[in-house]
């Protein structure tokens, strides 16, 4: 179980979010910093229970998060072929990025002119460079930031274009002696599809408040699991305003 806050131009969103086997499972529970009003909470616990009462709804779902994966781990995998790297240093680690006392090892990149892209998703590379934070005695990846430094573009241009001056940021802490987790990520990136529809993509997402849960969870389980949490944080925020006044 953990908190993600998604900040657009438009306002942010906070979610809580319990992972299953069935897929993650994810509600409200605040806009903009404020609870949810008793309707707006209603609403929400209506959208999620389609999951639950339509069994399609919940394979599309898992089907789109695999897609998601797999993308992310493409372009992960294709790290070490698509940049040349120069050590810049070390700096250490912090409670959100990598781990406390760790030192992190400053890598610059550019892209390597040998490195041909396999699908279109990798393509982002050829275009960009940045820097990134590796902690090397746990083999991880604490951080990477990057810069398009060029317009890339897909399917010859044809299906669409990512400007220049694009920038995206992930950062990943430890959370125990196995498992990591994203903190943060930053997107900034503007293009255009199919030459003719423009779009803007400017958001930033912190994940806080990670708690081991069991790991054969149902997705209505984790459902309930956060619609009891949410009580619980309602709760809370009722009586803490009571006793302020």
């Amino acid at each position: 179980m953990f908190r993600g806050t998604n900040t657009t131009p438009k306002g942010s969103t906070t979610k809580l979010y319990v992972e299953s086997r069935e897929g993650t499972a994810g509600m409200a529970i605040a806009y903009n910093g404020k609870p949810l009003t008793p309707e707006q909470r209603q609403a929400e616990e209506a959208r999620v229970s389609r999951f639950v009462s339509n069994p399609e709804e919940l394979k599309k779902k898992r089907k789109q998060e695999a897609d998601d994966e797999e993308r992310s781990m493409r372009i992960i995998k294709a790290i070490p072929d698509a940049f040349l790297f120069d050590y810049a240093g070390e700096q250490p680690g912090t409670i959100d990025l990598g781990r406390p006392g760790d030192s992190l090892v400053k890598l610059k990149f550019r892209p390597n002119p040998q490195f041909d892209p396999p699908t279109k998703v990798e393509q982002i590379l050829t275009g960009m460079q940045g820097f990134m934070l590796i902690d090397a005695p746990h083999h991880r990846l604490a951080l990477i930031d990057g810069t398009l430094f060029k317009d890339v573009g897909f399917g010859w241009g044809i299906l669409g274009r990512l400007d220049r001056g694009g920038r995206f940021v992930v950062q990943q802490r430890q959370l125990d002696s196995l498992r990591w987790e994203i903190s943060r990520m930053d997107l900034s990136l503007t293009g255009r599809i199919l030459l003719i529809k423009r779009f803007s993509y400017i958001e930033t997402q912190v994940f806080t408040d990670y708690k081991p849960v069991p790991i054969d969870l149902t997705f209505a389980q984790a459902l309930e699991m956060i619609k009891k949490e949410q009580a619980t944080l309602a709760e809370n925020s009722t009586a803490s305003k009571v006793a302020a006044k």
